[in-house]
């Protein structure tokens, strides 16, 4: 099986999950931690290289407060949770600005924990115009521009899989998803299964990987 050496990870469908049970939105995020770290295993077990979550936008802060303590809250904690992991793990996000958890500017620089072993990258209080804004001080004639983003330690992703249903990035990494397949999954992200997971591996093994050439 060809198997990808980045995944990118867009846990959608937690609000909407909650509102499905009778609970208020707030409610939906903590249930994302365990399928997080589930799916951390079934990429290393796999032999994926490199894993990015999208944990929360600097869009996303606009909502009411309840919801974003909740879902700050739940990115810390699968931060935390995955640093006991083996892996070499990365916080990516804006950190000049309130928004951005101080339990997490330690781990804005890469480190390695246990092991090391597979690249994990976490975005929080991430945007994409925050992360392109460099560019506009870049020397344009240079040949590697992907050195002046603020993602730059982040590698091209091969996959992208969505849960909730919905069929747009919604901002996820926009130079590195640029060749990028894109998996739907319908069901919310706090139902996830192995199956999942394994359905997406088995539809990117159809898919014909030429990178424009």
């Amino acid at each position: 099986m060809r198997i990808p050496e980045h995944i990118g990870i867009i846990p959608d469908g937690n609000r909407r999950w909650a509102e499905s049970k009778g609970l208020t939105k707030d409610r939906g995020y903590d249930l994302g931690l365990d399928p997080g770290l589930n799916l951390f295993k079934l990429c290393r077990d796999a032999g994926v290289k490199e894993i990015t979550y999208y944990g929360f936008t600097t869009d996303n802060t606009k909502r009411p407060s309840v919801q974003r303590l909740a879902f700050t809250q739940a990115c810390i904690n699968a931060v935390k949770m995955l640093s006991k992991e083996d892996a070499e793990l990365l916080v990516v996000g804006n950190t000049d600005t309130p928004m951005f958890p101080e339990e997490l500017r330690p781990y804005t620089t890469r480190r390695k924990f246990g092991k090391g072993g597979m690249r994990v990258n976490f975005l929080v209080n991430y945007g994409w115009s925050w992360d392109l804004n460099s560019l506009k001080l870049a020397d344009q004639s240079r040949k590697n521009i992907d050195n002046h983003i603020n993602s730059y330690d982040v590698s091209r992703i091969d996959l992208i899989i969505r849960w909730g249903g919905r069929r747009r990035l919604s901002g996820f990494l926009p130079v590195q998803s640029v060749y990028a397949d894109f998996y739907v999954v319908d069901e919310y992200w706090p139902d996830f299964k192995d199956e999942h997971f394994h359905n997406a591996l088995c539809w990117y093994q159809e898919q014909d990987i030429t990178l424009g050439g």
